[in-house]
């Protein structure tokens, strides 16, 4: 019997009409409802003609987790007064329950995604509601990009809803219709409330360290474990807790031990009769309810009238330079805050407790990051080339994904031959796209089946695809037993994904099928890489199953060659990747030569990664499932201060084997000696004083005159070494040899002969002046500007300032002791207003010294009076 009475409660039924009416009129919609008004229960039922007078129709509604697709069933088929199976079904990876007379059924956005590239038409559906769009859950973007394109181009008359619980509407309404050009589609507005939910802010205590990585301050969590108390203490109804994961959950839930209530701890891994369990509601105690981001959207927990919100969410983060994923514990979003607080006010009025301040409250970001701007993007760039449009230009994404995660994405998939060289999907990678599974773990179960066995490789690559609880250990043979021996949550997922995989083994693949009309020309199917990366491993032989090792060692190799390792010390180990690695203390892996890394993350800090799960492997299979990284070359580098010349055999950046080079070709060993030089800088070569004062030289006419004239910097000459240093480069063969290269001979080989302006530059540039004593002084061109320091009476007689390349040089006035006196770039201004003062001082020290009255006319000198006086009278008397 429909539960009619419940269904009148629900504030979304206000905006049901006007619903039906746009997708009438348009055939899409956006439904804007907030959290707690029924939107994922009601319209569902409306759509289907379950509830009310309207048309029947097959319904799919999208959920991004499994544990709402379970709940949303669970829900509707309450309020029909039935079963999950009838007239409401579900299908999860690994459960479906759906029945003949199913009308609507709830999936994951990942099951939807299959669905489409098995059959883009989505035959038999005639509507289809994206729950929970908000969120930017890389396959809930996938999946209504692909329903877009699907409207436009194959089935305009399937009936599309995005259901949102905040108000970003206006870019869901563009989107929807952007391939059609028609126009943003309808927002339909909610204006019903659920529930009033008070808000209190509980600031934690002064000190508290901000979360980075996974670590997040044990004091916040010992703040969040007290507010709990305090709302158990202050309210009636159970409490709904938020913490950022499973870590956080049982630490908090430890910190809990004593209170008047049961501790429950909700998460994705938990058991799904636990799931159940919560969502049933209590049976007369009190709860308090543990959970992560799973329970912000789309879930009732019966008898919950408060939440405390951590204030804390994680996200996925890809080290694309490195091939590591790693986890982020950031801020919850204001988006996020609110769906949290949602959940207190979904049966009566609430509390929620935020564990910040409220002036903290402001600085949030408004939305969480869309995934597709952080996760691996190797399974997304499969997607959209079996879809037909390998760069995903085509698609309508809020987003782009960046392109340096895609270029990464599609190196992965060119090596396990799941694209092309034009990223288009090959039939090996058509069938790896339908496994279910990312796609490195699809190409170890296609590759890895012939040499282990189906149900081996099935049971590894399950082991693989959801990481086993951290008490299982970071042996990943060890885990493998341990999943085999049961009795657990994770064991009981694990051997129904094993059942799915070793069944999709045994399946024949299904022909290709082109997934939209308007790109099906564009697309070509193509066959196996021709490459060596990208051809299936052939086994030589079969490995024995009961060799756990072995076979998990080959298994994980085939799903990160490049993170097969080989160790150089205690616990230490380098990914062919070139990524240092290092395993915890008192791990078993501690010996082993080498092992083929599973599960690893590197924090920011740190130098090396952290291997959470890894198989021992054997070189030889590490060089089997790795094979596209071998490598064997001659090297000639730079190294220790000089030239090493070797023959290297690599598993990418593991050297196997290295041999000394006796007759390296000369050309390389040119290039390492540049290297040193770019590395150790141009003093090893030989500079004696002329050389550098030549580059000092060509330097000046370099900044003032500019070209012909050669730049002087050490990046400049040493881009240019190939010119300048030829042919005694050509000649050398160790660091010694560059000390006997002569600078000064190298660089005049820059200065612009074929014009002729080099013959100028004794006059541009002039070593030395003659000043009007007779002396040749030497310019200095080592500062900004070009400086002459000359004894002042030198100097006698010369009225205009000394010039070289037009540039006033700028003269420093020696003392006859030869000490600083003056500085001027004006000889002339000099005369007039400063010689007096120095003419003052100068005299009383050195009275045996001229020192006229007017300088500009008088007779230079170098000596003293007497000596001076008496070289005037010889020349007198010659004259």
């Amino acid at each position: 019997m429909i539960r009619t009475d419940a269904l009148d409660r629900l504030p979304v039924r206000d905006a049901v009409p006007e619903l039906l009416a746009a997708l009438d009129d348009r055939g899409a919609a956006v439904l804007h409802s907030p959290p707690g008004t029924g939107k994922t229960t009601l319209v569902p039922l409306v759509l289907a003609g379950l509830v009310g007078t309207g048309p029947r129709r097959r319904v799919l509604v999208a959920e991004p987790r499994r544990m709402a697709v379970r709940a949303a069933a669970q829900r509707m088929a309450w309020l029909l007064g039935q079963q999950p199976g009838d007239a409401v079904g579900f299908t999860v990876r690994g459960q479906r329950k759906v029945g003949p007379s199913t009308r609507i059924e709830v999936v994951t956005t990942g099951v939807l995604l299959q669905r489409l590239q098995r059959d883009p038409e989505l035959s038999g559906v005639d509507a289809v509601l994206m729950d929970e769009c908000h969120e930017r859950h890389l396959d809930a973007d996938t999946a209504l990009a692909f329903l877009v394109d699907v409207r436009a181009t194959l089935r305009p008359e399937l009936k599309l809803i995005a259901a949102s619980a905040t108000g970003d509407t206006k870019a869901w309404a563009d989107l929807l219709t952007v391939l059609d050009g028609s126009g943003p589609a309808p927002v339909v507005h909610s204006r019903g409330q659920g529930f009033g939910v008070g808000v209190r802010f509980v600031s934690p205590p002064a000190g508290i360290r901000p979360a980075h990585g996974t670590w997040v301050d044990p004091a916040l969590l010992r703040h969040v474990a007290a507010t709990v108390r305090l709302a158990l203490e202050q309210h009636e109804g159970d409490v709904l807790c938020f913490l950022p994961g499973t870590g956080e959950i049982a630490r908090v839930s430890g910190m809990l031990d004593g209170v008047d209530a049961e501790v429950l701890q909700l998460h994705g891994r938990a058991p799904a009769a636990i799931q159940d369990a919560v969502l049933r509601g209590s049976s007369g105690h009190r709860r308090v309810v543990l959970t992560t981001s799973v329970a912000e959207s789309s879930l009732t927990v019966p008898g919950v009238r408060v939440v405390v919100d951590s204030g804390l969410a994680r996200e996925p983060r890809m080290d694309h330079a490195r091939g590591l994923g790693s986890l982020a514990t950031i801020p919850v979003s204001v988006a996020g805050a609110t769906q949290r607080l949602g959940r207190a006010g979904r049966e009566a009025s609430g509390v929620v407790y935020r564990c910040w301040a409220e002036a903290d409250d402001g600085r949030r970001p408004r939305f969480p990051s869309p995934e597709i701007k952080t996760a691996d993007l190797a399974s997304f760039a499969l997607r959209v080339s079996c879809w037909g449009d390998p760069s995903a230009a085509g698609l309508a994404l809020l987003d782009a994904p960046p392109a340096g995660a895609m270029a990464a994405a599609r190196d992965v998939l060119m090596a396990i031959g799941a694209v092309d060289g034009a990223g288009r999907a090959t039939e090996r990678g058509v069938r790896m796209s339908r496994l279910g599974l990312h796609p490195r773990l699809a190409r170890a179960l296609l590759d890895g089946a012939p040499a282990v066995g189906e149900r081996s490789a099935a049971e590894v690559v399950a082991l693989l695809s959801e990481e086993p609880p951290r008490e299982y250990g970071d042996d990943l043979a060890a885990a493998w037993r341990t999943a085999r021996r049961g009795g657990d949550g994770y064991s009981t997922r694990w051997r129904t994904e094993t059942k799915r995989l070793a069944s999709s083994l045994s399946t024949p693949p299904a022909p290709s099928t082109a997934p939209s009309a308007s790109r099906v020309s564009a697309r070509s199917a193509g066959s196996g890489s021709s490459a060596v990366s990208g051809a299936p491993v052939t086994p030589t032989g079969s490995i024995n199953a009961t060799a756990d090792d072995a076979v998990v060692g080959l298994i994980t190799s085939l799903a990160f060659p490049e993170r097969v390792a080989r160790a150089r010390g205690k616990r230490s180990f380098l990914m062919a990747s070139g990524t240092a690695a290092e395993v915890r203390e008192g791990s078993g892996l501690s010996d082993v030569s080498w092992i083929a890394i599973a599960v690893a993350d590197r924090p920011a800090s740190a130098a090396s990664a952290r291997v959470r799960i890894a198989a021992v492997v054997d070189e030889a299979t590490a060089l089997k499932a790795a094979a596209h990284l071998l490598d064997s070359r001659e090297e000639v580098l730079w190294e220790d201060n000089d030239v090493v010349a070797r023959k290297v055999r690599r598993l990418g950046a593991i050297e196997l084997s290295v041999q000394a080079l006796r007759s390296p070709r000369p050309g390389l060993v040119r290039e390492a000696l540049l290297d040193g030089l770019r590395r150790e800088g141009l003093g090893l070569l030989h500079w004696s004083r002329e050389a550098e004062e030549l580059r000092r030289r060509l330097a000046f006419l370099h900044r003032e005159l500019g070209a012909p004239w050669p730049a002087m910097s050490d990046p400049a000459l040493l881009e240019r070494g190939d010119e300048w240093l030829e042919p005694e480069l050509s000649r050398a063969r160790r660091r010694s040899d560059l000390g006997r290269i002569s600078a000064g001979q190298a660089l005049r080989r820059l200065m612009p002969w074929t014009d002729g302006a080099a013959a100028r530059l004794d006059e541009l540039a002039p070593e030395r002046i003659e000043v009007p004593s007779g002396s040749r002084i030497r310019v200095d061109y080592g500062g900004e500007q070009p400086v002459l320091a000359v004894k002042l009476q030198e100097l006698f007689g010369l009225r205009e300032t000394p010039k070289v390349a037009g540039v006033p040089v700028l003269v420093h006035l020696l003392s006859p002791a030869g000490r600083p006196a003056a500085v001027t770039a004006d000889l002339a201004s000099f005369w007039e207003q400063g010689y007096r003062a120095v003419r003052a001082e100068l005299r009383g020290r050195y009275p045996k010294h001229p020192w006229p009255e007017d300088p500009s006319v008088a007779a230079p000198s170098r000596h003293t009076k007497a000596r001076h006086n008496g070289a005037s009278s010889g020349e007198a008397r010659s004259r």
